[in-house]
């Protein structure tokens, strides 16, 4: 994005940071993606990838991104402090830590790569999907303040709040088209939080809200910052599953593809559940 036009978009305010010297940021949540019992998670991950693509010494592109949601955060103020963990030859390490007056509520690591043009090979096949413009929009309207800022079409696994007998859970995959709402260009920034945007795998095979919330996530990038561009503010194609749902935590692996069939991000999460 180009930083001498001024900022206007819902995620480039939530995700806005002020240098507050040397490695530090501060920053206020935003009620524009707000969740149940704090911020989207995926803003929070923008957050942290934004802080490190901030920094003056940054190198590259990122290449991946964790992050660890240690403690709810509260409406308003935070700080995020960055430390570059070392630069080798190929990649450049970064951690970040998001404190509040309650101390630390997330942590995460990124890894910064310079990327060339190497031998190229994509095995995985970009799933089927009717056109974006035949699938109608999921109502969005009412619900939590994040979901308004994005526009979600389903083909396949949309939350239908049909409460399912423990006996017999729904299917967990889900395929559907995702965009920012209003449209905005693509970047890292957007990227990270869309990889996100997926609906708790728990509540599409339970049919109801159940307590959960992602104890760590990453995501993997898989094209550079000019590939990101080139897609403008077209949708995505995203699809989502889950493989097992045990002991309090379940996975919820996601794919983010262009609608040209290139493979842009992949994520995967621990979630808590307790039912």
């Amino acid at each position: 994005m180009d930083s001498s036009i001024p900022a206007t978009h819902p995620l480039d305010l939530a995700t806005r940071l002020t240098p507050a010297g040397e490695g530090r940021f501060t920053g206020r949540t935003s009620p524009a993606y707000w969740n149940m019992m704090g911020p989207f998670g995926g803003t929070t991950a923008a957050l942290m990838l934004k802080a490190a693509l901030d920094a003056p010494q940054r190198l590259g592109d990122p290449v991946a991104l964790t992050v660890n949601f240690c403690a709810p955060i509260a409406e308003g103020a935070f700080t995020i402090e960055i430390t570059e963990a070392r630069t080798n030859r190929s990649t450049q390490h970064w951690t970040m830590t998001l404190s509040q007056e309650n101390g630390i509520a997330a942590t995460a690591s990124a890894v910064f790569a310079k990327r060339r043009e190497t031998w190229a090979h994509q095995p995985a096949a970009c799933p089927t999907i009717p056109p974006f413009e035949t699938l109608a929009p999921m109502e969005t309207e009412g619900r939590n303040a994040w979901l308004q800022r994005y526009e979600l079409r389903f083909a396949e696994g949309a939350m239908t709040f049909e409460a399912r007998a423990d006996t017999d859970p729904g299917p967990s995959r889900s395929l559907l088209w995702v965009a920012d709402k209003p449209g905005r260009a693509l970047d890292f920034t957007s990227l990270a939080s869309l990889a996100d945007t997926f609906i708790v795998r728990l509540f599409l095979v339970r049919g109801r809200m159940v307590p959960a919330g992602t104890v760590s996530l990453t995501t993997y990038f898989h094209a550079d910052a000019a590939t990101l561009a080139a897609q403008g503010a077209k949708p995505l194609i995203g699809v989502a599953d889950s493989s097992v749902f045990r002991q309090g935590y379940f996975d919820q692996s996601a794919e983010l593809w262009s609608a040209e069939g290139q493979l842009l991000a992949t994520s995967v999460q621990t979630v808590y559940f307790k039912e």
